[in-house]
């Protein structure tokens, strides 16, 4: 998008200057969530998973397939290594997890992964069009896993968030929270950068109506008329519709926006490289991954143990230690530092301000609104 010649723009100070080092590390950083330093410290530093029940405990493999890179690491650390240790089940674990890829194998009879990571509008989505995936057996879930993170299909194990980030030398001092400031760009001047829908995303229009002061608990269904009228609002000061998760924190780094929406666990490479730029939780929406088992699974119980033992509290707190996104099963609170909770979406003060994200409704309506919103572009 070409942005206008006569736009005030506001003049923020030189860029930090931050070492080669953590330069270096930003740059990976941005392209992948914040995770402790080194594999050896970050062995140490997690909490140990002692024992299991024994209905978690067999023979055999369970064959994984994650989203791969940081988070796959983190998973082995997590989880893979004490299964395996605790529970007699090798994990073989691949990346690449893919809906299309779930479809294949469970209409060709082939079925390769015995679970996969997915989110559960990908695994409703499966669902409308046929029978892909195995019932979760939850007599075997421990209860400290939250009702909401549970569905007859899958049961979501990350929390993560999609929030406001802002530079905090942008605005005199001044503290933006919530949609309605993102939209004031009187008192917030400067370009902005707002989610697309390319990627798998959707369109952000939830921030659309908080920002034109629809209450959260009223968002859903959403009315889509009154979220294209307040992207009107704000169209002109949008300069890129991102579609990666790297670029919005890349462009508040290179000063290029002043505000954006993000993924919560891309921002701590950026603030820990000395970035002057935050969060605001506030009106974020609570998004969640989840393991979910292909019909026809080789190895589905052993797959049915293994969500169970990686929604245990030790192992969900193992990752929230390690990369900034949540847990769902509420005693891992128990296991986690107060420092730590202060950046994870699921900690209780954050996540009372989050707006849980309504699969269920996206899954109905993506398509549609895809197509207003490509129409809307071009207007």
């Amino acid at each position: 998008m070409t942005v206008p010649k006569d736009r005030a723009r506001v003049q923020l100070p030189p860029t930090t200057t931050i070492g080669r080092r953590a330069a270096l590390g930003l740059a990976a950083g941005l392209a992948a969530p914040f995770l402790l330093p080194g594999r050896a410290e970050a062995q140490a530093a997690l909490p140990d998973v002692t024992n299991v029940p024994d209905i978690l405990k067999g023979r055999g493999e369970v064959r994984v397939a994650t989203f791969g890179g940081t988070m796959q690491e983190t998973q082995r650390l997590a989880y893979f290594e004490p299964f395996e240790r605790l529970c007699g089940i090798q994990v073989r674990d691949v990346s690449g997890s893919d809906s299309g890829k779930v479809r294949a194998m469970v209409e060709t009879k082939n079925v390769e992964w015995d679970l996969c990571q997915l989110s559960r509008g990908t695994v409703l989505n499966l669902q409308k069009r046929g029978d892909y995936f195995e019932p979760v057996d939850y007599d075997i879930v421990d209860g400290g896993v939250e009702s909401q993170y549970r569905f007859e299909y899958g049961l979501e194990m990350l929390v993560w968030a999609q929030v406001m980030a802002y530079r905090t030398d942008a605005f005199k001092g001044a503290v933006p929270v919530g949609w309605k400031d993102f939209w004031d760009t009187r008192k917030f001047g400067g370009e902005r950068a707002l989610g697309g829908h390319t990627s798998g995303q959707t369109p952000e229009l939830e921030f659309a109506l908080l920002a034109a002061g629809v209450p959260a608990d009223k968002i859903y269904p959403i009315n889509v008329d009154t979220a294209f009228a307040s992207y009107d609002k704000i169209k002109s000061e949008v300069v890129k519709w991102w579609d990666t998760g790297a670029l919005p924190v890349q462009m508040l780094t290179d000063r290029e926006v002043t505000m954006t929406s993000v993924w919560n666990g891309r921002m701590a490479a950026l603030q820990a490289a000395g970035v002057p730029a935050a969060i605001s939780w506030s009106q974020g929406l609570l998004k969640r991954d989840c393991w979910a088992v292909p019909k026809g699974a080789r190895n589905a119980a052993n797959a049915m143990k293994f969500i169970a033992f990686s929604t245990m509290a030790v192992p969900q707190a193992r990752v929230s230690l390690q990369i900034p996104y949540g847990f769902v099963n509420s005693k891992s609170v128990e296991y986690v530092p107060a420092e730590r909770l202060a950046i994870l979406p699921s900690a209780p003060e954050i996540k009372s301000q989050l707006v849980p994200y309504d699969y269920g409704w996206w899954v109905d309506n993506r398509d549609a609104v895809l197509a207003r919103f490509n129409r809307w572009l071009l207007t």
